[in-house]
């Protein structure tokens, strides 16, 4: 009898895998934010719901489309445009129109991702894109806030939730800021308490801070994030702040105000960790999130708005390939000169 033929396999690296495929990642990165989603609606109500399930609606729609349009397999089942979608719509005020949620999802993934290729080209995180394109289009819009637990949440719409398209939204008399409106404008501190529980207005997604933080800690404990750049963010948040605090208080908020306000929160943990807009080492990862942390103390310290995580966040995706060039593991055997660059 002969021997069977034994087949050699020559494989590039990695030679390791961890066995998680792309859609048990963004899966399990669904699951993460399922607390963060639910507790948006409890707050805000009707009008939270509209809001998250438009945007993601018109994420899923808009991909099936542009894969359609390109040629490609549909791209629905690895629930990347599903994150997409969930995550677009927690950085919007829950009173947004309707018509408006529908455009900026339409941006964030045609624009965002499809343009570039589809999962894995796109060099900006489309959520925020999205968000982006309507900051621009719309500010006025984009910067007004519907006060949290009301009475009647649960039973009505806001008056600019169903508005018509390309008219102007009428908003109702009661409206309110963000904590860190209040503290930019007028010097108004908000309980950190509060912040950290979510108790306060804002984007749907500016709520629970703990709930954020144990969906990240989730995705860690599997493996599924890199625990390096929400730590960067907000190591850096903290040095930063916490010395402008130092040298005047009266002027400068605290970093636990810093740290817990605003969407620094969602965006360092579900945001700035997005594999394809991050860097892959563990060096540019920290180097990657410091640079996060200190431009959002310099925006929301020295800027215009009172927020900064989104343009700190996409300022930091275009450096990522640099960063990556930058900071590159030397190749095992090579001198310095050797290594590639």
């Amino acid at each position: 009898m002969t021997a069977p033929a034994r087949t050699l396999e020559i494989r590039t690296s990695p030679h390791m895998v961890s066995g998680y495929s792309v859609d048990t990642i963004m899966f399990n990165v669904v699951v993460a934010l399922l607390p963060v989603t639910a507790f948006a609606v409890y707050a805000f109500g009707l009008a939270a719901l509209l809001v998250l399930s438009t945007a993601t609606v018109t994420c899923l729609l808009t991909e099936r489309v542009a894969c359609r349009l390109s040629g490609r397999a549909s791209s629905l089942g690895d629930w990347s445009v599903a994150i997409t979608g969930l995550l677009y719509g927690l950085t919007l005020p829950p009173g947004l129109p309707l018509w408006m949620v529908v455009v900026g999802g339409v941006v964030a993934v045609a624009l965002g991702k499809a343009l570039f290729g589809g999962l894995g080209c796109n060099p900006f995180n489309p959520a925020l894109v999205g968000r982006a394109f309507l900051q621009a289009a719309f500010p006025v819009a984009m910067t007004t806030w519907s006060p949290a637990f009301t009475s009647d949440r649960f039973t009505a719409l806001g008056s600019s939730t169903l508005t018509l398209p390309f008219t102007r939204p009428l908003y109702d008399a009661v409206t309110s800021a963000t904590p860190l409106a209040l503290w930019k404008f007028e010097r108004q501190a908000s309980e950190v308490g509060e912040l950290a529980l979510g108790f306060i207005g804002g984007s749907t997604g500016e709520t629970s801070a703990l709930l954020i933080l144990v969906g990240g800690a989730y995705l860690v404990a599997r493996n599924m994030m890199s625990w390096q750049i929400p730590v960067a963010i907000f190591a850096a948040v903290a040095a930063f702040s916490g010395a402008l605090h130092g040298l005047d208080p009266e002027t400068y908020a605290s970093p636990t105000f810093m740290l817990f306000s605003g969407g620094l929160m969602l965006g360092a943990v579900f945001m700035a960790t997005d594999m394809v807009g991050s860097p892959m080492t563990s060096g540019a990862c920290l180097l990657y999130g410091a640079g996060i942390g200190m431009l959002v103390v310099v925006i929301r310290v020295w800027g215009g708005m009172p927020e900064g995580v989104m343009y700190a966040i996409l300022l930091a995706n275009a450096c990522t390939i640099h960063l990556d060039r930058w900071i590159r593991p030397r190749v095992y055997g090579a001198t310095a000169q050797e290594a590639p660059r």
